[in-house]
């Protein structure tokens, strides 16, 4: 059994592999030195795994490339393979969010589009019924840019999928995406005249209930909540998180109600509670939340991590896995009950994800 866990970065993507059941790590050395990688996925559906990544160019622009031989040789587009059409004035800044889905790759952007792709994520199509929709001109740049960053298709029912974007807030389809609605009911956007609009709440990360595919978790700025009934209301979980600012919202691979959160002191305070590294679990759905930070530095703590930065394995048990803005990447091969330093001294994580082959 080989685990690999990819680590995109302010200047390159990172491979590492484990062969010892998580125990230890052996890191390569960085492929698209210099480029930000805001995006990374595992494609698992094929005959071989596929490794996805999304590259920034600041030269020549944003990019998905592909390897089918985890990172020995990359498929490189000779032409962007996310564009947008002449009458939509505008270019695809940044690639937030690569999403396999059987045999479709779903993909993310900078300004807020989904885009699909029936070739394995080599070429994309936009998908207009979110691009054209009427809300779209009011969708606001949060701090980090205004981007599709969480794409959700449901497990059984091609028809159905959740997006997420900041700001614009969850919307949903139930056709196949021709047709979208805004998903907030509960979710308050404190920094808006009505703090409790039918869209423009700054979404940061949403994840699926691994047991119930109609329940959601967010976390969103300043707010936690869950939904059980597909989005269409939501309530708070906030209540034993020492606060209710930050970025991640990962869900168990298998288990229903288990999730994981990094809780930061605030928007305007954009570092851990009480100078702790601390990942926070609950295994109730949110009701109740329990700090892990066995084998996390224990002094003064800064750094800061970011919404896809972290992430779940598919291994028995589940491993969890965070990077932070300081180039540190942690592992957990026992669920958050322990963690082990994967590596140190990285350019800033952006986005890590995980594959137990």
């Amino acid at each position: 059994m080989t685990s690999i866990l990819a680590i995109g970065t302010q200047k390159g993507l990172f491979l590492a592999t484990s062969d010892d059941d998580r125990r230890s790590w052996r890191l390569g050395s960085a492929h698209f030195p210099g480029h930000a990688i805001y995006s990374v996925a595992f494609d698992t559906h094929g005959p071989s795994p596929r490794v996805l990544a999304g590259v920034d160019s600041s030269h020549f622009g944003p990019s998905v490339v592909v390897s089918d031989d985890l990172g020995a040789t990359w498929q490189e587009p000779d032409h962007a393979p996310l564009a947008f059409p002449p009458d939509a004035g505008v270019a695809v800044e940044r690639v937030w969010q690569i999403t396999p889905a059987g045999p479709v790759v779903y993909a993310g952007t900078q300004p807020s589009a989904l885009w699909r792709s029936t070739d394995g994520g080599l070429t994309y199509e936009l998908v207009r019924g979110l691009w054209d929709h009427p809300h779209r001109p009011e969708w606001d740049a949060g701090y980090g840019g205004q981007a599709v960053h969480t794409i959700l298709p449901h497990p059984t029912d091609e028809q159905r999928m959740l997006v997420a974007m900041s700001t614009g807030g969850v919307y949903r389809t139930s056709d196949g995406g021709e047709t979208w609605s805004p998903a907030n009911r509960g979710i308050k956007a404190y920094f808006v005249p009505d703090p409790w609009p039918e869209f423009g709440q700054c979404v940061h990360k949403v994840a699926r209930d691994a047991a119930d595919p109609d329940s959601y978790y967010a976390q969103n700025h300043h707010g936690v909540y869950r939904t059980t009934d597909g989005g269409d209301t939501w309530e708070s979980i906030a209540g034993t998180l020492p606060t209710d600012f930050g970025f991640t919202m990962v869900a168990h691979p298998a288990r229903g109600g288990t999730i994981w959160n990094f809780p930061l002191v605030s928007d305007g305070q954009r570092q851990p509670v009480d100078l702790r590294c601390r990942v926070f679990r609950s295994t109730d759905a949110g009701d109740t939340w329990q700090p892990q930070d066995q084998g996390l530095p224990g002094d003064d703590y800064y750094p800061v991590v970011l919404r896809d930065a972290m992430c779940t394995d598919n291994g028995t048990p589940a491993g969890v896995y965070f990077g932070s803005r300081a180039g540190e990447v942690y592992a957990s091969r026992d669920e958050g009950e322990s963690w082990s330093t994967v590596v140190s001294h990285l350019p800033d994580v952006l986005c890590v994800r995980a594959v137990t082959l």
